[in-house]
């Protein structure tokens, strides 16, 4: 089994953690059990030059390397996890995200896209193309006025590059977004729709809810973390059957086949977009409330924000999902469960101590979230063994979340 994830932001970009560079980013991914990470704004001039002078091209992936590999004083340096060995040296596919902000058929688009190129040079060929439409020094994610079509152009004329549009639902800033995007992709990328083959569904949907729309059966649905800091890693990740190179990572994508397995999930009800709502009015309603109140909150009278699920519905043309190749597993950070479980903070030293524990038994995160047999766990915790057998068999209990506020999941 492979872990990729491939969304995810360097310490350039707006709310970030300041600690992002790209050895605390490898050994959070050690941790985390994650084999390929994006290296994240690659469009952004300082990050690209740290990215030339610390990774090195790996000719048998067509994947980068750090040129220095990682010991275990170097992971403990960087996530305060002693480790007892490093069992693999994560690779870098360079990946990065622009914001487009435009205007089309009479309305103002905002839509984030997600672009890969094979190496270093391929990447500044793009960015002087992007560096005439706007500032690429000032974000790791730069915002654009440029139209999604035009950047999907510019990324189709040099070789081995793709683009992925981003968290597709997400209200703010996405293809098919509440609040600026469009109806299908048709609108967005014209006659370039066909050279569209993968979506990545963002935190606040799941393939289910994504396979209720026809138009999209054609695309693979891609899942990634979308971090913006080492330890939001891996929340979501997509899983490969056997070591892929760069050249087959994509073409497992675009073409569908059994090389790509599927992906591992946030709960979408933890997103915090998937229900419709107000933060500082504390509403948050499931589409068929909003739609009793026209969308209207009725604390202060303004335009609820209409969530992840509100759009799928309306753009949904079936009652029940097709059922798609991909695989998928709904996934609880482990921190977070430990932290129900010892009502204490996820970020306490006594969840700090069980989780570092927890890893040098079992490997990293992702294992013991999705493979460690319960029976295994048992033997050393029992309460932890009932938490994930609850959360493997979706027994579950959740909060939706709503406008910008995380839900949560209880799984005791």
């Amino acid at each position: 089994m492979f872990r990729a994830d491939l969304h995810i932001h360097s310490r350039f970009s707006r709310a970030t953690s300041k600690n992002l560079t790209l050895r605390n980013l490898a050994s959070h991914a050690c941790i985390k059990g994650i084999h390929l990470l994006g290296t994240g704004d690659c469009t952004h001039p300082e990050w690209l030059q740290e990215i030339e002078e610390e990774l090195v091209y790996d000719d048998n992936t067509g994947f980068y390397r750090l040129k220095k590999p990682l010991g275990t004083h170097d992971i403990e340096e960087q996530t305060n996890i002693r480790l007892k060995k490093v069992s693999f040296q994560p690779q870098f596919v360079l990946q990065g995200e622009i914001s487009c902000i435009y205007k089309k058929n009479n309305a103002t688009r905002k839509n984030h896209q997600l672009i890969y190129v094979p190496d270093i040079e391929t990447a500044k060929k793009i960015n002087a193309k992007l560096t005439r439409i706007g500032n690429l020094n000032a974000d790791g994610r730069p915002m654009l006025g440029l139209d999604a079509k035009i950047l999907l152009e510019y990324v189709l004329e040099e070789k081995h590059s793709h683009l992925i549009p981003a968290h597709i639902w997400t209200p703010w800033f996405s293809i098919f977004g509440s609040k600026s995007g469009f109806n299908t992709l048709e609108e967005c990328f014209e006659d370039l729709t066909e050279e569209i083959f993968a979506l990545e569904t963002g935190l606040s949907s799941d393939p289910p809810m994504n396979r209720l729309c026809s138009a999209l059966d054609r695309y693979v649905l891609i899942s990634n973390s979308d971090a913006h800091s080492g330890e939001n890693l891996g929340r979501e990740v997509n899983i490969f059957h056997s070591v892929p190179t760069y050249q087959s990572l994509f073409e497992s994508l675009r073409r569908k086949n059994a090389f790509f397995y599927g992906t591992v999930e946030f709960y979408p009800e933890e997103g915090k977009y998937f229900a419709d709502g107000h933060r500082n009015c504390d509403i948050c309603f499931l589409p068929e409330e909003s739609e009793k109140h026209k969308n209207i909150c009725p604390v202060c009278g303004k335009p609820l924000t209409i969530g992840v699920l509100n759009r799928v519905t309306e753009l949904a043309d079936r009652k029940t999902p097709l059922t798609a190749k991909e695989q998928f597993e709904s996934c609880v950070p482990l921190k977070e469960i430990l932290a129900e479980l010892y009502q204490t903070g996820a970020k306490s030293k006594k969840i700090h101590s069980h989780y570092e524990k927890l890893i040098n038994s079992y490997g990293n995160e992702l294992d013991i979230l999705q493979n460690v047999p319960i029976e295994t766990i048992s033997h050393e915790n029992n309460m932890l063994a009932k938490a994930l057998y609850n959360m493997r068999t979706n027994a579950i209990r959740k909060n939706y979340g709503f406008d910008g506020e995380y839900g949560k999941i209880h799984i005791l």
